[in-house]
């Protein structure tokens, strides 16, 4: 079959804002290719997301991604990883056609699920899809009282572990960020698992990072994530000489295997953290699991928006029965519940599993998107490139 159609769809919450959810808006992506239909989730802006498959030819290395896209061939898993190459060589100096790309070889995972009657991780080569258990994940709230009050609902919601990010975490004393540590601690109780994430709040700065190491230790977190931007290799191997007890995790901001091969590596990371929708997709994302492996790094899926970005975040993995952290939106927007009419509840034994039905095993409920559609146009000297296709 051959890829005859991919529409993006512009999806936003009435009010965004410039707290770290990336919830707040999504980019949902349908192929349709031999009768069948899949779909997949970019995580980066919307806009220039779309404006990257659809953008005029710049030259033979700037090309638009859909140049590499349409009327390709899909038959099998091969294919998909032709076509990353092709859209990698002829895109190169598009820098957004990574995140671009990315929800479209979900969506054609999922399509090509569809069409052969397997889950993604079967046709990935895995035999069982291995239960996770889930960490709650949730922002820092903006005050230390605030930081106790959702550790104490993320254990009342049944969760063991809960994973605290950006807020005010770096912004302002270690005094004061070790009361946020200590309030997650308290609320989670003695027996929780708790992880923290500080967004990349330091930079390249090893030693502010390592001025919360104590507080973080005493607060017995398992990992620090991305405490410093996403290529900051040396940094991070800096650091991960010095945190002890509290290793480092980190990988969401890489979009290519390379970066998050170099994380390991050079990196030093204990956690390597990977989102399907940055790094190109479900295939490299296996990639970097089966190196996590090989070199004694557990890989962790990353995602903070809908249950379809969930399940195909899972399935890079679903193999690896030891790899069991499991990134769980703990309070996404209506927006990221609405894209899929059902979700991936924890079973009796609180863990969640990668579906057993064909492709990412998820229904996505167009007629419940419809209020949050944003229509959008593109034109170039009057020509159009795209307007917002029919949920249809």
């Amino acid at each position: 079959m051959r890829i005859e159609s991919v529409d993006f769809f512009y999806l936003s919450m009435p009010l965004v804002t410039t707290e770290a959810d990336g919830s707040q808006d999504a980019l949902l992506v349908r192929v349709r290719a031999g009768g069948f239909e899949g779909f997949g989730e970019c995580e980066a802006a919307p806009l220039p997301s779309i404006a990257a498959f659809v953008c005029p030819l710049s030259h033979g290395a700037c090309q638009p991604v859909s140049a590499s896209v349409l009327g390709q061939r899909l038959d099998g898993p091969a294919d998909i990883e032709r076509i990353a190459a092709l859209v990698a060589y002829q895109s190169m100096d598009l820098l957004q056609a990574a995140h671009t790309w990315s929800g479209v070889e979900m969506a054609l995972w999922d399509l090509l699920g569809q069409a052969r009657a397997q889950p993604v991780w079967q046709m990935l080569g895995y035999r069982h899809s291995h239960p996770k258990t889930p960490y709650f994940s949730v922002l820092f709230g903006d005050t230390p009282a605030q930081t106790l009050e959702r550790a104490r609902q993320a254990r009342a919601s049944g969760f063991r572990a809960a994973k605290f990010g950006w807020g005010p975490i770096g912004q302002a004393s270690a005094a004061l960020d070790r009361e946020h540590f200590m309030a997650a601690r308290e609320g989670l109780q003695s027996d929780g698992v708790l992880l923290v994430d500080v967004g990349q709040i330091f930079a390249r700065d090893v030693e502010r990072a390592a001025e919360r190491l104590p507080a973080l230790q005493q607060a017995g977190a398992l990992w620090l994530e991305e405490p410093f931007q996403a290529s900051a290799y040396d940094s991070y191997r800096a650091l991960s000489e010095r945190s002890g007890s509290v290793r480092l995790a980190g990988g969401e901001g890489a979009h290519n295997l390379d970066m998050a091969v170099h994380l390991i590596d050079y990196g030093a990371v204990g956690y390597v953290q990977i989102d399907c929708g940055r790094i190109g997709g479900i295939g490299p994302a296996k990639a970097v699991a089966d190196h996590a492996q090989a070199r004694g790094v557990t890989y962790v899926n990353h995602t903070f928006t809908s249950h379809l970005a969930l399940s195909a975040s899972l399935q890079p993995y679903a193999g690896l029965a030891e790899h069991v952290i499991c990134e769980y939106p703990g309070s996404p927007k209506p927006l990221a519940l609405a894209i899929t009419g059902s979700h991936l509840l924890r079973d009796a034994h609180g863990q969640i599993a990668a579906p057993d039905a064909p492709g990412l095993g998820m229904r996505v409920d167009v007629a419940a998107l419809a209020p949050y559609v944003v229509d959008t146009e593109i034109r170039v000297k009057g020509q159009l490139l795209y307007r917002t296709p029919s949920l249809m």
